[in-house]
């Protein structure tokens, strides 16, 4: 069982940055994929963001790439997510999710634990 909470979220003006942490408790964070998903109003939740057990591979959806960096601090249990240049289609409502079957993977379905997400609005 593994318990997710985001934050960092917050009002930021188009252009600015943002750094969303996702903290982990319970045991062996090292054995999940982590991902960061995104929910718009009235929209399904989107892939943002993705990272391999070590940290060494990650993967992100096209409007985000250049922009948003995953990382995780496995001896924290901690995995971030830094969002730069950040534009107004990037409002959304950001969860950070666990994923047990150890392959990255972009698609929600996949992942079992899910954070309660934290609200990001950019202003234009």
């Amino acid at each position: 069982q593994v318990q997710l909470v985001e934050s960092g979220g917050g009002l930021v003006q188009a252009g600015g940055s943002l750094r969303l942490s996702c903290a982990a408790s319970g045991r062996n964070f090292r054995r999940y994929v982590m991902g960061w998903f995104r929910q718009a109003p009235g929209k399904e939740r989107e892939f943002v963001a993705t990272i391999s057990l070590s940290g060494g591979r990650t993967y992100y959806a096209d409007s985000v790439k250049g922009r948003f960096t995953i990382s995780r601090d496995n001896a924290k249990n901690t995995v971030y997510l830094q969002m730069n240049s950040l534009k107004p289609e990037d409002t959304a409502v950001y969860y950070c999710a666990a994923d047990s079957s150890s392959v990255i993977t972009t698609t929600p379905q996949e992942y079992d634990y899910w954070g309660q997400g934290t609200q990001v609005t950019v202003s234009s």
